[in-house]
């Protein structure tokens, strides 16, 4: 009974992963869904048995068709929703995509009406702002050596009460 008072309480939130791209510019990658009414970077939930670098590595190639390289984690936000449930959403750096890459990439149709790469100051326009200010602090954590922790796309000490 002590087993599974315990484990009520444990935390069981959804995991999704996704890479941040850049082209020459230093402008991000990102794509838009058929099937949400903003703009979105790569990436998905993650699956039973996969780890969330996987699941970015995963997920870019069904959505982009194109494998690069993934690097180092940047970010991880936690996210907690009534509607949809806790969230652990981790950001991998995908680095500047080459010219071979961009000329690779062939959209999966059924999720993806297209991509651009956006500016920083215009992230915030093409998105909700909790994925602006997730995608941002990412960002800027690629000129840091350590991930940063983000809740709700800020870091704690920044959030408003």
């Amino acid at each position: 009974m002590a087993a599974n008072a315990h484990e009520a309480k444990m935390a069981h939130p959804r995991m999704a992963a996704g890479a941040l791209f850049f082209d020459a510019a230093g402008r991000v990658l990102m794509v838009e869904p058929t099937y949400k009414d903003y703009w979105d970077i790569p990436g998905g939930y993650v699956e039973t048995g996969e780890s969330p670098l996987q699941a970015a590595v995963r997920e870019v190639h069904e959505e982009l068709g194109i494998t690069p390289p993934v690097g180092r984690l940047l970010a991880v936000d936690w996210a907690p929703s009534e509607a949809e449930g806790d969230k652990v959403l981790y950001l991998f750096d995908g680095g500047q995509l080459s010219e071979d890459y961009l000329a690779q990439i062939t959209l999966q149709r059924d999720e993806l009406k297209g991509f651009t790469f956006v500016p920083s100051g215009q992230v915030a326009e093409h998105t909700i702002p909790r994925l602006a200010r997730r995608i941002l602090a990412a960002a800027e954590a690629r000129n840091q050596t350590a991930p940063v922790y983000l809740e709700h796309g800020q870091k704690p000490d920044s959030r408003a009460a």
